[in-house]
């Protein structure tokens, strides 16, 4: 009970010095409680950082908090670069804050920094901003790393986006061949932002390789040398503007359809037979109808005669009256 009274005469209020004291006391009891709090929410972290010289601050965890940003997944993220061996100290290394712009811009950070890890350990060339970019640009940079580091197959085409188990081409003797065709690609870092997809490599494929066929002069010649029509096809730079480059094209298998050059003959035998048809139709229609003129002109010609017979005995009887019957006379 008497040493505040000691200490407030020692210290009394109306001297400004004692005062301030009293201020700077207040304050630091204020942030040793802040900082005993502080250290209470995210100790576990910074310790876990600092263990793993990860460079993360209590005061960056502090303002993790504020910014709505999981300071867990930064921790983490920081912690996996630092034991890979990653810059995290440059301006262009991986920094706690560009770590944490790139969870506001709604990105993967753990994505971003397990592709840059598997990326440095394949010997790579990926760093933090061009992981980022390809992450926020929808595409999985994990897998597009992996995909670059263990080349992955294509079906084309692939039934499960078209339906179709095989393609469809016609060499030039009219012989149909089924093929199914394997793509094996690895991923394109520099195109992977712009770059077409897996769609676009199947058309283009699938395509090439229905021409190459369309060319050869009979299936025969595919059978025999279908590596010739996948050289071909791999000799034409598919993977242009692609955010994939096409290692190999590998005819998996080939089956001979119909025979539809034989069909559209047959086709064209019994288009024309049905033409013949018609034309020989339509002259016995034709010959049918000048039969039939002729008869009415016999009719009418034998109409004439009778006429002409009628008037006979007319004549005689008048040329009896007049005593002409007989007088081969001029008359005067």
């Amino acid at each position: 009970m008497h040493l505040p009274v000691s200490l407030l005469a020692a210290f009394p209020l109306d001297d400004p010095l004692t005062v301030a004291l009293y201020v700077v006391l207040g304050l630091a009891a204020l942030l040793a409680i802040f900082m005993a709090i502080a250290f209470i929410a995210f100790g576990s972290l910074w310790v876990q950082a600092f263990a793993a010289s990860a460079q993360v601050s209590i005061f960056s965890l502090i303002g993790m908090y504020f910014r709505q940003v999981k300071a867990p997944t930064i921790v983490h993220a920081k912690i996996m670069a630092a034991q890979a061996g990653l810059d995290i100290s440059s301006a262009h290394g991986i920094l706690t804050n560009r770590l944490e712009a790139h969870f506001l811009a709604g990105g993967n950070v753990m994505n971003v920094i397990q592709a840059i890890i598997a990326a440095h350990r394949a010997g790579i060339d990926l760093d933090f901003d061009r992981a980022a970019a390809i992450d926020l640009a929808g595409r999985d940079v994990l897998d597009a790393v992996r995909t670059s580091v263990h080349p992955k197959v294509i079906d084309c085409p692939d039934p499960r986006r078209s339906g179709k188990a095989t393609l469809s081409a016609i060499a030039k003797d009219g012989v149909e061949l089924r093929v199914r065709t394997r793509v094996t690609v690895r991923t394109n870092l520099e195109q992977l932002i712009g770059g077409a997809t897996e769609e676009t490599i199947i058309a283009r494929v699938g395509e090439s390789i229905i021409s190459s066929i369309g060319s050869a002069d009979g299936h025969q010649e595919v059978l025999e040398n279908p590596d010739r029509i996948s050289k071909t096809v791999l000799r034409r730079g598919l993977d242009s503007q692609t955010a994939f480059q096409i290692v190999s094209i590998d005819i998996a298998d080939i089956d001979v359809g119909d025979n539809i050059g034989a069909r559209l003959k047959a086709d064209q035998a019994e288009a024309d037979v049905r033409v013949a048809r018609a034309l020989a139709e339509q002259r016995r229609a034709e010959a049918i109808a000048t039969e039939q003129e002729n008869r009415a002109s016999v009719s009418e010609n034998r109409a004439s005669l009778l006429l002409a017979e009628a008037e006979v005995p007319q004549a005689m009887a008048l040329a009896f009256k007049k005593g002409n019957l007989g007088d081969t006379s001029l008359p005067n």
